[in-house]
């Protein structure tokens, strides 16, 4: 989790520095490492540790969903057209750097299959649905208030409610860069965890 973290705080670093996204003081400690809200750092250990574990949840319930070339397919679509969107719209700095991440990532995924061989595509991918309702429920939320607020020239300026459409996309390379080192750690041979149903410790 701390690889990620570290990730993203400092790109959260950058992007609140640049005005890309500020926060509102009034609903905030003041608490902060840098520029960024201490309730922000936390965000980035809570949030993925409890996605973690819904998706482990998924494959410990149901173990029939096995990772398919279709899940690969979809996940590998999903990367491709965020590495195009991102080269379309490089000129705001959230849609570029949120799909250009993300799209990479998918891509890393998919080339370095030996390494994370566990890593259930259509696992995350259910996973990621059912975690999408909490999320537009909170996001909206702190979008509504506003506890966070953007700045609309650095991206497409399309909302969900009030949520920037970037947002389903920052936290699904967050929630899968998660996911993917647990399963690369916990679930390898070297790990010791063989897979979620076995009890081999």
């Amino acid at each position: 989790m701390l690889l990620p973290a570290v990730f993203y705080i400092i790109w959260d670093m950058i992007f609140t520095k640049q005005g890309v996204w500020s926060f509102n003081e009034n609903y905030i400690t003041g608490i902060k490492l840098y520029n960024l809200p201490i309730e922000e750092v936390l965000f980035f250990f809570v949030v993925p540790y409890c996605c973690v574990f819904i998706y482990e949840c998924v494959r410990c319930y149901f173990p029939k969903i096995q990772r398919t070339a279709v899940g690969n397919i979809i996940l590998n679509a999903i990367g491709i057209l965020l590495l195009i969107y991102a080269i379309i719209n490089h000129d705001k700095s959230y849609t570029f750097y949120t799909f250009f991440f993300n799209g990479i990532f998918i891509l890393i995924l998919d080339t370095s299959k030996g390494y994370f061989k566990t890593f259930n595509v259509n696992a995350f991918l259910i996973s990621y649905l059912i975690i999408l309702v909490p999320f537009l429920l909170i996001n909206g939320l702190l979008t509504a208030i506003p506890v966070v607020l953007y700045n609309d020239h650095e991206n497409l300026a399309t909302r969900i409610y009030t949520i920037p459409v970037e947002d389903v996309f920052y936290g699904m390379l967050l929630v899968m860069m998660n996911v993917a080192g647990y399963e690369a750690h916990f679930n390898s041979p070297k790990g010791g965890i063989v897979n979620a149903t076995n009890s081999q410790i």
